[in-house]
């Protein structure tokens, strides 16, 4: 479906022209109407899908032409990286909409502080916020949300995840209770549903793609001991000299020095890291440089792999494996974004084999074993069985290990 056929405004549409949109993606055409005529949603859509839009164009849409300067909406997100992301969406797709907004996160210094207070003392149409920065500022009295009519949860999923669900509930009671309430998932766990039941009024339900990576990405696995990684990266990346963006993910910040050191020092010079580690304008000089490609490779810590959203990054490797499964797909939805294609490469060591296993049975599918390149010596190698559990509805796997020559 065209996004002119969604009952957009022409300032939003003239909007979507200028970036270079003209379809809109199954979320936004299955969200967008609902969220126009003004119910509740509980969506459950993946990394790369298009979500941000399909609920920051309705929601753009319903303020063209806000003459006053109340705050409007509230978006609520997990991470900084996240929040300055969908404010940066904002601010294009209100490019020819004359709408405010201002993101509202952590990190910064006290100049920054008295910036995003004169905002919300002043108003801004628009807040994009981590809970608890946002709590901050509302605790000294000067925030009003008498005259909210939008609250959105992005990835509410990990909201909870990172310990933010008494925060989400102390700022909800601050706001008016005839809202709109919109919920974004990636997953659709039990405690989801149980926040959709505190802060919605009948919700209509969206569920696409549940933790299912995308289409376009060529998924591949090598299984090697922790002492080749680095050959093997190595390996990938020589094979790879004409991509020029690339994603490694590690699931540890100490990790991350050592692997720009060990890639600059054998050739990769254009390579940075960006994990909580570092000061906050430190993190966005990284980030910018690796949107502007001067940046070829960054290495990035679990926190980033929600809040990048930069188009045309060929191949993601993960160093190690998350902890989570569902990590694993927001890591490699970095790309193959908007029906593009990708690679995602994740270098598996012994310890970390029950987390493939989960990482398959969570995307329905068995991800390629690449062989171990001969130079770089014997690898480990598990034959999977699996056991019928007593209730007969799953199957529980166990492990036999064995080394061998691939």
């Amino acid at each position: 479906m065209k996004f002119n056929e969604l009952g957009l405004n022409e300032s939003v549409l003239e909007a979507i022209d200028h970036m270079g949109f003209e379809n809109a993606t199954p979320i936004q055409e299955q969200a967008i109407p609902f969220i126009l005529n003004n119910s509740d949603l509980l969506a459950c859509a993946q990394t790369g899908t298009g979500k941000t839009a399909a609920f920051i164009l309705p929601i753009l849409h319903k303020i063209t032409g806000k003459e006053d300067t109340s705050i409007n909406t509230l978006i609520l997100v997990p991470t900084r990286e996240l929040a300055i992301q969908i404010e940066q969406e904002i601010q294009g797709l209100s490019y020819f909409v004359s709408v405010g907004s201002i993101a509202i996160y952590g990190g910064g210094d006290g100049q920054k502080w008295d910036g995003q207070k004169a905002a919300l003392v002043e108003g801004t149409d628009i807040i994009v916020a981590t809970p608890g920065k946002l709590l901050s500022h509302m605790m000294q009295g000067y925030v009003d949300f008498s005259q909210l009519e939008h609250l959105v949860l992005d990835e509410a999923d990990k909201m909870l995840d990172m310990g933010f669900a008494e925060d989400i509930e102390r700022i909800i009671k601050y706001l008016p209770a005839k809202r709109q309430t919109l919920l974004f998932s990636a997953t659709m766990p039990p405690k989801i549903k149980n926040l959709a039941q505190k802060i919605q009024v009948n919700p209509h339900e969206i569920a696409l793609s549940i933790s299912k990576p995308a289409a376009g990405v060529a998924q591949r696995v090598h299984l090697c001991f922790d002492e080749q990684k680095n050959a093997l990266l190595k390996h990938i990346l020589e094979l790879r000299a004409d991509y020029t963006s690339i994603i490694i993910f590690t699931s540890q910040k100490s990790k991350v020095g050592d692997i720009v050191f060990y890639l600059k020092r054998n050739g990769f010079k254009n390579t940075e890291g960006v994990s909580s580690s570092l000061e906050q304008d430190q993190r966005e000089e990284v980030l910018r440089g690796f949107r502007s490609k001067r940046t070829r490779i960054l290495v990035a810590t679990d926190v980033m792999s929600r809040g990048i959203d930069i188009k045309e990054i060929n191949l993601v490797i993960n160093y190690d494996a998350p902890r989570d499964a569902e990590d694993y797909v927001h890591r490699i939805g970095r790309t193959a974004r908007a029906n593009t294609k990708g690679e995602a490469y994740t270098l598996i060591n012994p310890k970390d084999m029950p987390k493939l296993a989960r990482i398959e049975r969570l995307i329905e599918m068995d991800i390629e074993r690449m062989p171990m390149p001969e130079a770089y010596g014997v690898a480990p190698e598990w034959q999977v069985s699996s056991k019928p559990k007593s209730n007969g509805k799953g199957k529980k796997p166990f492990y036999k290990k064995k080394k061998t020559n691939n």
